[in-house]
């Protein structure tokens, strides 16, 4: 939940005051190279939100089927692996194409 939190932090306060004057002037009025990286910043925050929201149903789902053995698979480890699996799959999605 705070991976969730942090992406979506992130669109609030990175992403979106560039896309408001982009918005308000109907034009692109911060520094040219500026553009492609909050480009970047917004589909990897964007899609680190979405797979934050697809891990978090996968963790309630294997809660609900198996929450005998849950405790045993889900370690404080493998939480910390699929938060870093997403946003490092978030990253590359966004800035590999830069």
């Amino acid at each position: 939940l705070v991976s969730l939190f942090l992406s979506d932090l992130m669109v609030g306060l990175v992403v979106m005051p560039p896309a408001m004057l982009n918005q308000l002037y109907g034009r692109w009025v911060l520094r040219g190279d500026f553009c492609s990286l909050w480009s970047a910043l917004d589909v990897m925050c964007c899609s680190a939100s979405i797979l934050n929201l697809c891990v978090i149903s996968l963790d309630r789902y294997l809660l609900i089927i198996c929450p005998l053995k849950y405790k045993l698979r889900m370690t404080a480890g493998r939480a910390l692996w699929l938060i870093l699996a997403t946003w490092t799959v978030a990253a590359l999605a966004s800035f590999l194409p830069i």
